[in-house]
């Protein structure tokens, strides 16, 4: 009998815990359809917001803008973490340095971002496109370093140590045999920092400047004269962009085929 209180009891909770999550989530979907605006009864079936959302030049720029730095953020934290682990690999020590790439995830987001404002202020560096990328990076770096160096570990040496004997030389055997293990973990690491970059906040607020708009700070700027439907039709847009995303990140992380 207690078992079977507890079970139910479990899922209570649980239930009570997606419908928390989800129910905000499932109106903003249904009221992007509304004819009248958040938050009026529901008065009827429309597009409207839709066409608006379409015809929303500034906003489309600023989506473009996430895109510009979400996708060199992902790039050049690839591109640096994919060249340290080579640089393990030939038989640099870089483990002793691994508790620095961790301090971006440990340390608060806005200090981080704090902090880097100063840096771009105490260099001269205009804020802008350039700022907001290199922002972005650091915190990929974070991300993107640990992982790929955690699952260089995994691999199993005899694969790099039977490239060498067989005569490859250090560099080939890393394009030949490591690159290719590694490459599931780097694209879905940077599938990750993408999505995470995409959508960030703090960062982009505090080192975009005038100059630059990312879509989550255009967003701020129409929440402050209240909810538009346009907002919600949007946030639709982008969670079915987001799943997508994470579906596939999913399906590279447990290498099963989702599409």
């Amino acid at each position: 009998m207690s078992n079977r209180l507890s079970r139910v009891s479990s899922l209570v909770i649980v239930s009570l815990t997606y419908l928390f999550l989800y129910v905000p989530i499932v109106v903003l979907l249904v009221f992007s359809f509304n004819k009248e605006r958040f938050p009026a009864p529901w008065t009827g079936f429309t597009f409207k917001w839709y066409n608006e959302l379409f015809h929303s030049l500034y906003l489309w720029k600023a989506f473009a803008n996430s895109l510009i730095v979400a996708f060199f953020a992902t790039l050049i934290s690839s591109a640096a973490g994919l060249c340290l682990v080579f640089y393990a690999a030939q038989g640099g020590r870089v483990g002793r340095y691994m508790a620095l790439f961790y301090g971006n995830l440990i340390i608060p987001e806005t200090v981080l971002a704090v902090s880097l404002l100063s840096f771009f202020s105490s260099i001269k560096i205009p804020l802008g496109l350039t700022t907001l990328v290199l922002a972005h990076t650091v915190l990929g770096l974070g991300l993107v370093v640990p992982i790929l160096y955690a699952r260089y570990l995994e691999l199993d040496k005899k694969l790099t140590e039977a490239s060498l004997v067989l005569g490859a030389t250090p560099t080939q055997t890393f394009f030949k045999v490591t690159f290719p293990l590694l490459r599931p973990a780097l694209i879905s690491t940077a599938l990750l920092v993408f999505i995470i970059s995409f959508d960030d906040f703090i960062l982009s607020y505090f080192t975009a400047g005038s100059s630059a708009q990312t879509l989550s700070l255009y967003i701020l700027s129409m929440l402050r004269s209240g909810v538009s439907p346009v907002v919600n039709a949007l946030s639709a847009l982008l969670l079915f962009l987001s799943s997508f995303f994470v579906l596939l990140f999913f399906s590279l992380k447990t290498r099963v085929r989702i599409f």
